[in-house]
């Protein structure tokens, strides 16, 4: 791969986009030394298209994994080798090749746009096999604006010939559209787009979603994007790493989305600002993917740059059949530094909710048991995957009861909607989770989208259009997130979210799961 030099034209566009501050200024000539190192310290990249291994792998020593040099964390290895360097120092700034770029129909014409003034009306992104454009958040709605985004998404991707372009067209049934995934973040992981060792950049500040794959992946702006669409590289600071270790066995009655409000309940919305949160521990590896996800989904929440988990088997697995681009993982070194260590005993950890209005007001969802709800909501790009509803569905089945107030079902992607109505229930004497759903009295389950969790157009899905108080599987509770200003949410697993559904009150799921 070429390095970037300060006569490049590359390097020109980069000091347009900076405006003179001093990040045009990293944008040097790389030393005779450095490019050495280059040479001689790294195997070429091919663009050859391989087979991804997926038999059991043997335990690796960190060590003697990744191409880079040793005592480095996970994110630093990554960036290291995504920008040709042997080694890298929190606070560096480093211009790094990007290995898959996404956008959706709320940014992507920003992004367009901008590619389009910075780089020419007749120019072409810099890989059309990288570049991932899916809309998902304004879907289902009459709004004109909200419409025209995904046109000129359309507009954009046949003009560029872009091969992965997951569309939404109005054919009265979604069904027929087979084009269309949903919500982003869990579409890039069905589709094979997210793999170890890699680095994902995405319109969205919940890109971080994909670290549960042991991948780089984080939230960039539209000009950032932009540039990224024309030339395939980004300028990163290297963040530090803080690491989480959580031990000990999962009680029955937790969730990923416990642990993560019991972290951000610790740190403070503040506590990881750019930084990387690296998650290990026995309970992580229990995890399966979609639980994984929903941890580094909310990094953001906790200010955090991005999250990574490990990868082994368990992602190896999920990955089989869904990409065949050849990945390497890398772990983080014996000897790699963090700011800091968090450790957890799960096992002795209770569910908790984030009160409103931020995600660290964290509380235990039983010092909530009197707070009278009038809605529940599960959905969402953290709490809309195949195993929430199935959290979901295992408590309305422990109950046998009804619920006593509306509860929306917002699958976050058209596989997950068909899971819901074809995979039986473990337990359940053959029930899906649909049928178990309509028993229960829910909502029948909606067309897959990003729905209500950003408030939308006013005719969005199970939008709070007035005062209302919401037990919600999101990921945001601050005034006006899902429609009226007013709204009061409380962030929860699906488990507690069923549980509070069924009695109109705030309530532990253990009141019905134990």
């Amino acid at each position: 791969m070429a390095s970037i030099s300060a006569a490049s034209p590359v390097a020109a566009k980069a000091a347009a986009f900076a405006h003179k501050n001093e990040l045009a200024a990293a944008a040097v000539a790389p030393s005779q030394q450095q490019q050495q190192r280059r040479v001689s310290g790294r195997r070429a990249r091919s663009g050859r298209v391989r087979a991804v291994a997926t038999p059991a792998r043997a335990p690796r020593a960190p060590s003697s994994t990744g191409s880079v040099k040793s005592a480095m964390t996970m994110t630093e290895k990554i960036l290291a080798r995504a920008s040709e360097r042997a080694s890298l120092e929190p606070g560096e700034n480093v211009w790094v090749d990007v290995d898959v770029l996404m956008t959706h129909d709320v940014c992507g014409p920003g992004t367009i746009g901008i590619f389009k003034r910075e780089f020419g009306e007749d120019a072409k992104v810099w890989d059309r096999e990288k570049v991932v454009i899916i809309p998902d958040h304004y879907i289902f709605t009459s709004d004109e604006r909200a419409n025209r985004n995904v046109d000129i998404l359309r507009d954009f991707c046949m003009e560029q010939n872009i091969k992965y372009f997951y569309d939404i067209k109005d054919l009265s049934n979604f069904k027929a559209n087979p084009d269309y995934k949903g919500v982003c973040h869990v579409a890039l992981a069905q589709e094979g787009h997210c793999r170890p060792g890699e680095v994902l950049l995405g319109t969205d500040s919940h890109t971080c979603n994909a670290g549960a794959f042991g991948q780089f992946a984080t939230g960039i702006g539209n000009t950032d994007a932009g540039f990224v669409m024309g030339t395939g590289k980004a300028l990163l600071k290297v963040p530090p790493t803080i690491r989480f270790v959580l031990d000990g066995e999962m009680p029955p009655y937790l969730l990923a989305k416990d642990l993560i409000l019991q972290i951000i309940g610790e740190i403070s919305v503040s506590g990881a600002t750019y930084k990387s949160m690296e998650f290990v521990g026995s309970t992580v590896e229990s995890l399966n993917m979609e639980e994984r996800m929903t941890l580094c989904n909310m990094v953001i929440e906790a200010g955090g740059k991005n999250g990574v988990v490990p990868a082994d088997q368990t992602t190896f697995n999920y990955l089989e059949g869904k990409t065949s681009v050849e990945y390497e993982p890398v772990y983080s070194d014996a000897q790699a530094r963090f700011v800091s260590d968090y450790r957890f005993d799960v096992s002795k950890l209770e569910p908790v909710v984030a009160k409103p209005h931020s995600p660290d007001n964290r509380a235990l969802a039983r010092e909530c048991k009197d707070v009278k709800i009038d809605r529940v909501y599960i959905g969402s790009c953290t709490g809309g995957k195949t195993e929430d509803f199935f959290a979901a569905a295992k408590v309305f089945l422990a109950s046998g009861k009804k619920v006593k107030v509306p509860t929306f079902l917002v699958p976050a992607t058209q596989k997950v909607w068909m899971d819901i109505y074809s995979i039986p229930v473990p337990g359940a004497g053959g029930k899906t989770c649909s049928q178990i759903f309509e028993e229960a009295g829910c909502d029948t389950p909606a067309s897959p989208s990003c729905g209500a969790c950003l408030g939308g157009p006013r005719d969005t899905y199970a939008r709070m259009n007035e005062p209302m108080v919401c037990v919600s599987t999101t990921n945001r509770n601050f005034p006006g997130r899902m429609g009226h200003k007013e709204g009061q949410i409380y962030l929860a697993s699906p488990f507690t979210a069923a549980a509070s559904a069924l009695t109109g009150y705030v309530t532990d799921p253990r009141d019905f799961l134990m």
